[in-house]
């Protein structure tokens, strides 16, 4: 059995996150203590200390989960997968009274299917319990109480452990839900981008189920993004020092301030959408503060030397893009006649509408969100 984990030795984290903002990402764990930082295709590289770690963990907005490597080795074979995944005392993780569930990846490698490398883990795991204590612990692939990960490329694997528990985007809030809603990573690199600072309001005339709204308040209060999660998977660590972690998520909640009512609004046409917003926005501490009208933007009195961020509709959402191009003109009108002075950031989930809108963009950038090669874009308005 091993007598110490890689992670233990090198302090070294992986974060996962999507490629387009991992600048982002990067810069948002510096801030929060990580330190060697080292961006790579679809993640980070990181070296942390416990404290780090956690803080990482409870706070960080742009990433989907961190990953503490426990073994790397050459593997060619399912049998030599199995053989050093037995290796592990995977009862310093787990107790037969736990749940575990099997993520895995694998590219250019004699091991070619994802699937059945997981079931080698997870034969090595049941049989190494079985062997020593007669019992096991289940499989849930929902919800378990750890996940584990196997990433294979070019015959080298890495069994690591996902020490947040399940991916960080699920921040716990958002209860109810519309149709191909916002991802809260994407929302939260949105708010990263437009440099809001709460100097200004801040207003979303099609705010859906509020994900954008909800991410700028959290930003603005310094809220955790972790704040409802009730466990997290590095307490499944070896090594996890539970008076730290309390201490830390204490000092973190002391950081919060309040929301001053008026600061951040929201509106949409739709009464389900605002139902929804109102709902999620309400599971959250300065949530009540956020004003959300069923609205018409048209019809609205606009924002004038503020900040605009909004989310519209498009094909995949609507089902008609017939019908989208003059929502689109519609907005750039609504922009250019009652936001003066207001600097506006429209995502695109679809590029062929940022013609249909009539504004000069400041800028465009990549930002990908459910499968969509999507534009965020930059409008100031004189």
């Amino acid at each position: 059995m091993l007598s110490m984990y890689e992670y233990q030795k090198s302090s070294r984290f992986f974060a996962q996150t999507a490629d387009d903002i991992k600048d982002f990402a990067a810069t948002e764990l510096a801030e929060l203590g990580a330190c060697d930082i080292s961006p790579v295709f679809r993640g980070i590289y990181f070296n942390a200390d416990k404290a780090a770690l956690y803080r990482i963990n409870y706070s960080a907005r742009l990433i989907s989960r961190v990953l503490a490597p426990i073994l790397t080795f050459k593997c060619h074979s399912t049998d030599q997968l199995y053989k050093k995944a037995k290796q592990i005392n995977w009862s310093d993780f787990l107790s037969t009274g736990n749940t575990f569930a099997l993520f895995s990846n694998v590219s250019d490698s004699k091991i070619n299917n994802s699937y059945y490398a997981s079931l080698c883990i997870k034969d090595a795991i049941v049989d190494s319990f079985r062997e020593m204590t007669g019992k096991r612990p289940d499989v849930n692939a929902k919800d378990p109480d750890l996940w584990i990960n196997l990433f294979i490329t070019r015959n080298k694997a890495v069994i690591s452990l996902d020490t947040s528990g399940g991916p960080l985007h699920k921040r716990g809030y958002r209860k109810d839900s519309l149709a191909a809603p916002m991802q809260e990573t994407v929302a939260a690199v949105i708010i990263r981008y437009t440099e809001w600072d709460g100097s200004v309001p801040l207003y979303d005339p099609m705010c859906g189920s509020g994900t954008l709204l909800i991410e700028a308040m959290l930003y603005y209060c310094k809220i955790p993004s972790g704040f409802l999660r009730k466990t997290f998977g590095f307490e499944f660590l070896p090594d996890f020092d539970k008076k730290l972690w309390r201490e830390l998520r204490k000092d973190c909640d002391r950081r919060k301030t309040r929301l001053p009512k008026g600061l951040i609004s929201g509106s949409d046409i739709s009464s389900q959408a605002v139902k929804s917003a109102r709902s999620n926005v309400n599971n959250i501490p300065e949530g009540k503060n956020i004003s959300i009208n069923n609205l018409d933007f048209n019809r609205a009195n606009g924002l004038e030397n503020g900040v605009i961020v909004t989310n519209p509709p498009y094909g995949i959402r609507m089902g008609d893009k017939e019908e989208l191009g003059s929502l689109y003109k519609s907005m750039g009108d609504f922009l250019k006649q009652k936001c003066k002075g207001s600097t506006a950031y429209i995502y695109f989930g679809e590029r062929e509408f940022i013609k249909k809108i009539g504004l000069n963009p400041a800028w465009k950038k990549p930002l990908m969100s459910g499968g969509l090669d999507g534009r965020l874009v930059k409008y100031e308005m004189f």
